[in-house]
């Protein structure tokens, strides 16, 4: 390798960019088109960027597989950077072997960092955790350290563990700080923030405050009965009742839990439940019917009895019934916490990361785009979405990923 190459090399592991350019902007041999891609991602032109790259992948010879599989697994950065999510997994595994079948045990590493945070961005934990065991930071560089960190502090996050995740973050800004690359010192901070800002609301007795992510695990070991609106699902004791299929139900749960010691009356929770601004005798009944299937889901964790004009929620063990709800209530809230990442999303990646339909997803889109709270570029697959982070919260509960108790 020439000292030109090398000294781009360098230039980009420091996170100089501009640096490497200045050294192999002219060449089109396969090396420099490889750093030449590299330097264009950490500029930000990503479509640029991948073509360099693929460039790069043709010009090694067939011989040269480490050269082509780093040129495979630097693609894949680029896509996650991009959220293509349907970047073919395969291939990134399969380079992945290969650097480590060759001793570019960092590049392996790499590669498999990659396959985690892709994990943990579609809210794949058990994976992702399964993966990330399979790393020892202590014999990677910084860079690869921090990320090592920042993964396990994202795990930990979503699971709710606060303590875990401070740590990481701790563990993560120390080896940030040893690179001296200020987008991933950037990342970290970012990261830190969502232990800051307010995560969901809490609803008691007739009060609204806000809560911090640390908060809301004490909830969830705490002795109150939970009626969880981040999850649609009652917890308490350990115990936990799911009514994410039955959004009739959880509504009836909510109205319960918001209004307790008090009763609800019937008009409140038929208006609340069905909607229903005139009531006749049909829709009593109906009511009825729903509390009595109400009642049997919480038998673990309390009673439902009827009063003289409503309903009562009643915890068996709990000393009290509260309501944690999200941070802002809206329709499309978990398509606003992902794309409050200020990356641009593909429908096909919106759609896979909350497990549901791309027409589904771009319903949804199509209603934020009117209300000017996302907005688009690009045309037909080359579209994407994107919107600036939604300020002053954490987006942790809006994401679909199962709490501890689940």
């Amino acid at each position: 390798m020439d000292s030109l190459i090398t000294a781009a090399a360098r230039a980009l592991a420091s996170g100089d960019p501009l640096g490497a350019l200045k050294r192999v902007s002219l060449r089109d041999d396969a090396p420099a088109l490889a750093l030449r891609g590299i330097a264009m991602a950490q500029l930000g032109d990503l479509v640029r960027a991948r073509a360099l790259l693929r460039r790069a992948a043709r010009a090694f010879s067939p011989k040269e597989v480490v050269a082509r599989a780093r040129c495979v697994v630097a693609e894949a950065e680029i896509a996650f950077a991009s959220r293509d999510l349907s970047w073919p997994v395969k291939s990134l595994e399969a380079a992945r072997a290969t650097l480590d079948a060759h001793g570019d045990r960092l590049n392996a590493a790499h590669a498999r960092y990659l396959q985690v945070r892709r994990l943990l961005l579609i809210s794949r934990l058990e994976e992702a955790e399964q993966l990330l065991a399979q790393l020892d930071p202590a014999k990677l560089p910084p860079v690869l350290r921090a990320v090592h960190e920042l993964v396990a502090a994202g795990v930990a996050l979503r699971r709710l563990q606060t303590g875990a995740a401070r740590e990481a973050l701790a563990c993560a800004r120390r080896a940030a700080s040893q690179t001296g690359i200020p987008a991933l010192m950037a990342e970290v901070e970012s990261a830190s923030l969502m232990l800051k800002t307010p995560a969901a609301r809490l609803i008691a007795n007739g009060t609204e405050r806000t809560l911090l992510l640390e908060d809301v695990e004490a909830l969830q070991a705490s002795k109150a009965l939970v009626v969880d609106a981040c999850r649609y699902a009652l917890r308490a004791g350990g115990k936990a009742v799911s009514l994410a299929g039955r959004p009739v139900l959880f509504e009836l749960a909510r109205a319960l839990g918001e209004a307790w010691p008090e009763d609800v009356p019937r008009d409140v929770l038929l208006a609340r439940a069905f909607g229903a601004k005139l009531t006749d005798e049909s829709h009593r009944a109906r009511l009825r019917v729903e509390i009595g299937r109400l009642r049997g889901m919480l038998k673990p964790l309390g009673t439902v009895s009827a009063t003289k004009s409503g309903f009562l929620l009643t915890p068996r063990q709990a000393r009290e019934v509260v309501v944690l709800a999200r941070p802002v209530e809206h329709e499309h809230g978990a398509v606003l916490a992902l794309l409050s990442d200020g990356e641009a999303w593909s429908t096909s990646a919106l759609a896979l990361a909350l497990g549901t339909s791309q027409r589904t997803v771009q319903r949804a889109l199509d209603s934020l785009a009117v209300a000017g709270k996302v907005q688009a570029f690009g045309r037909a697959r080359a579209r994407r979405w994107m919107t600036p982070p939604v300020p002053g919260f954490t987006t942790t509960l809006l994401l679909p990923a199962p709490l501890p108790s689940d």
